[in-house]
């Protein structure tokens, strides 16, 4: 008797979970043919909406309004900044201006219509450079007809590579700063360093091998350091002053020891020459 009541609530036991398993599939099923949730689950889902909204409004106000007052800040630094340089570049101006002015004053009262750095830039193309003279010199479309004249400097972007060395009619040879001739290059320049001294000297050749050109003839002793800027001087009335060779690279002396020796990285690319510029200078007249 026992054995089968055992055996009976072990039946009751299955037939309930296999009921329990097939409700729980239908359930399922039914769920998943459903478009919307029961009504009881929309009602709460609407809730938790509500309060996510309630939440979230003033967390995503605040949010704004950081943003808001760092956007106000940087528009502040940033106006405040453009403020400067415009107040910087009305500075400069009113510099330039009285400069120019003062320089209009010293002119009359030496008596000069023209300066060593007035000029007249008269453009030119480079119509031949044969390969056996690469290094030493071109050919430009401009001559005498131009105003072009023997000795004027040529320019290239910012820098100088050479000078006229032959003027015909209607074309010009120009001699390049990578000449290394004995004869070439000879034109005086001065040096400028941090603390505004000058320092004049003559460029005296050029080093093909490490693309470097040579200035010597200084006689002064005044400390020269890499980085500063090597114009021309505009002595010897010829090239105007100002015109920007190049800058320092090193410093050493002579093999006599006697003269500091500076080495020059030029301003200019000489190995690629289309388009130049001669600078006519101005005479210098009295009145």
């Amino acid at each position: 008797m026992n054995k089968f009541f055992s055996n009976r609530r072990l039946v009751i036991v299955i037939v309930c979970l296999i009921v329990s398993f097939g409700l729980m599939s239908v359930s399922v099923a039914i769920r998943n043919k459903r478009s919307t949730p029961p009504l009881i689950q929309q009602f709460g889902n609407d809730v938790v909406g509500l309060v996510n909204r309630v939440v979230a409004w003033p967390v995503n106000g605040v949010k704004g309004s950081v943003t808001a007052v760092s956007d106000l800040l940087n528009t502040y630094q940033e106006n405040q900044r453009l403020k400067s340089q415009i107040q910087e570049l009305a500075q400069t101006k009113v510099h330039d201006q009285a400069l120019t002015q003062q320089n209009t004053k010293l002119k009359k009262e030496l008596k000069l219509s023209h300066t060593l750095t007035d000029y007249t830039a008269v453009n030119a193309t480079v119509i031949a450079r044969t390969p056996s003279s690469w290094q030493d010199q071109v050919i430009i479309d401009k001559g005498s007809a131009a105003g072009i004249k023997k000795n004027m400097p040529v320019l290239s972007g910012s820098g100088l590579v050479g000078r006229v060395s032959e003027v015909n009619r209607t074309n010009s040879k120009i001699e390049l700063l990578s000449n290394s001739s004995e004869s070439a290059n000879r034109f005086a320049v001065q040096i400028t360093n941090k603390s505004g001294s000058t320092v004049n000297g003559i460029v005296t050749g050029f080093d093909s091998n490490k693309n470097r050109i040579e200035m010597g003839n200084i006689t002064s002793k005044t400390k020269i350091e890499k980085g500063d800027k090597v114009m021309t001087s505009g002595l010897g009335g010829i090239m105007p002053a100002g015109l920007l060779v190049g800058t320092v690279t090193a410093t050493g002396t002579d093999n006599y020891g006697l003269a500091s020796k500076v080495t020059i990285k030029p301003a200019a690319d000489i190995s690629n020459l289309s388009y130049v510029t001669v600078a006519v200078r101005q005479s210098q007249t009295t009145n």
